[in-house]
């Protein structure tokens, strides 16, 4: 399974992005999936997740600002993120918990991360 998240950039405070991650692969069934983030210097942090069923989960620090989504047809993740701050600046990585079939079990993926910097 690979993920390929995509979205980030250079945003002013205040604004807004929207992040993607479409998994891809064969023979799998995408379970729960997840945005995380590490911001320089710091542990990586869970941002939001979201079940096959569409229940969502996340951080008190984006609660009410970001919006986590997904399309299951497409095997992709979204996060909306609305009056960012500089203290959202960090590399967004997406993760998915993944049924594989040919080995009965799930596991873990992680995509390649994208910079996501809030300055002026």
């Amino acid at each position: 399974v690979q993920l390929q998240a995509s979205g980030g950039g250079l945003v002013q405070p205040g604004g807004s992005l929207r992040l993607s991650c479409a998994a891809s692969g064969s023979d799998f069934i995408a379970n729960v999936m997840r945005w995380y983030r590490q911001a320089p210097g710091k542990q990586r942090e869970l941002v939001a997740g979201i079940t096959t069923g569409g229940i969502t989960n996340y951080a008190d620090s984006v609660k009410g600002r970001f919006t986590i989504s997904r399309d299951n047809a497409k095997n992709s993740v979204y996060l909306q993120m609305n009056s960012l701050s500089p203290d959202d600046t960090a590399v967004y990585y997406c993760n998915a918990n993944a049924y594989i079939l040919v080995r009965r079990r799930y596991e873990d993926y992680w995509g390649q991360g994208t910079q996501v910097t809030v300055s002026s």
